[in-house]
């Protein structure tokens, strides 16, 4: 995928960093780097998912009675939230093809607010189980109501899962905000490495597609769990 870039007057591409021969390099270097750190994200992940999968199989009912205490308004607005950051995302991504710098910046700019209203929701609903006792802790349970009828143990087991992978997702939403941010400030400043090559766009969007990838499976599985 060759990025698109001006010709600078020595030969070389403007965008072409000193340690590469040609852009066909750099964006091969960009492209493998991403993908093999997808990939290795995709095993960090998908290993909760598993044993996610062997605990809810065994304690279905006791999961399904404690997941009754999450907020699922609140993980829906959630959803669409990252659902339209990933739909700007798309179009910063292909303006920066295009050149359109003030698009890109428009773009990007939703995206971290999409990302920081996320964060903002999520804290809301870790507030309310705190307040709850419904964190893995000698506290947990402390106020039975909330579990609808669940065995601590297993609830508890749940929702350390919840927590921990919701928990590591939000850590992800951070970065994602950091790197987006710093992107912005990149082609707010018209720098050349961002505004001749849209490969660091596209890798940034390859990022956040990933991280709301990761929220279309956590949402359903926590929140829409049905009844066994």
């Amino acid at each position: 995928m060759a990025a698109i870039a001006d010709a600078h007057g020595h030969g070389h591409d403007e965008a072409l960093h000193h340690q590469f021969e040609d852009m066909d390099q750099q964006n091969e270097a960009y492209l493998v780097g991403m993908w093999t750190f997808l990939v290795t994200e995709v095993m960090f992940f998908g290993t909760l998912f598993i044993i996610y999968t062997l605990y809810r199989s065994m304690y279905q009912m006791d999961w399904y009675l404690a997941h009754e205490a999450l907020n699922i308004p609140m993980g829906g607005v959630n959803t669409i939230i990252l659902l339209i950051s990933s739909f700007t995302v798309a179009v910063a991504v292909r303006s920066a093809q295009r050149r359109e710098r003030n698009l890109v910046l428009w773009n990007l700019g939703i995206t971290l607010v999409c990302a920081v209203g996320f964060l903002g929701i999520k804290s809301v609903e870790y507030m309310e189980k705190f307040q709850h006792n419904l964190y893995p802790g000698p506290e947990f349970g402390r106020h039975p109501e909330y579990l609808h009828g669940a065995a601590p143990n297993f609830a508890q087991l749940y929702y350390g899962l919840y927590f921990g992978m919701t928990g590591l997702h939000a850590v992800h939403v951070i970065v994602g905000i950091i790197v987006i941010a710093y992107l912005w400030v990149k082609w707010f400043l018209n720098a050349k490495n961002v505004t001749l090559d849209y490969v660091p766009t596209e890798m940034v969007g390859l990022y956040w597609h990933f991280v709301d990838l990761v929220w279309i499976f956590l949402f359903p599985l926590m929140y829409l769990m049905p009844k066994p």
